[in-house]
């Protein structure tokens, strides 16, 4: 009767151990497709890096409202290899009557009055091995919504394309575009 009881306790033992096992699985599958699902909605392969400005710029007024086009503040994006980021200078041409007593242009007067540049922050950065030219991309025809989204509809730019190689290769190989190793890579 003893080793039965023992047997029983044993069985009892390890059917908690079962359970607990199996409910521990189903605990980390759910955690784990939790933060696979987190990721991705986050854009962390990609999507959603939108840093804080100096300068809350709204691309969504500028492009959008008043459909300014890219080039008219991004001047060498046609003729360079960057896009350029627009001069204090360049704001001023339109802020120093227009929307002065809005506080984010003030900001943009205090750059001009210290005569310093606004230190706005990169989300956009290929490694130092790839060349990538606006200018081709744009003489081909592409709009700059095809890697950075509807700008437009933005009022924080956030990054929507990871610009990856694959990313990449996919738009040259749908584009019929080269895609010599040497095209994009240093």
């Amino acid at each position: 009767m003893e080793i039965l009881f023992e047997i029983m306790r044993n069985n009892f033992l390890i059917t908690l151990v079962y359970i607990y096992m199996k409910s521990l699985t189903r605990v980390f599958i759910l955690i784990l497709g939790a933060s696979a699902a987190l990721f991705f909605l986050t854009g962390f392969f990609g999507g959603s890096y939108s840093p804080e400005q100096p300068i809350a710029f709204s691309h969504k007024i500028h492009a959008g409202n008043y459909q300014m086009n890219c080039l008219y503040c991004h001047t060498s994006a046609d003729r360079s290899p960057s896009a350029g980021i627009p001069s204090v200078q360049k704001c001023m041409g339109c802020h120093k009557i227009t929307a002065a007593d809005k506080p984010e242009v003030k900001k943009i007067h205090e750059y001009w009055n210290k005569k310093e540049p606004i230190p706005w922050v990169r989300v956009y950065k290929n490694p130092d091995f790839v060349y990538f030219s606006h200018r081709m991309h744009i003489k081909s025809g592409f709009g700059c919504q095809v890697c950075h989204g509807k700008v437009e509809k933005m009022s924080r730019v956030r990054k929507v394309s990871s610009l990856k190689m694959g990313w990449c290769v996919k738009c040259h190989k749908a584009n019929d575009a080269s895609r010599d190793c040497l095209v994009c890579h240093k």
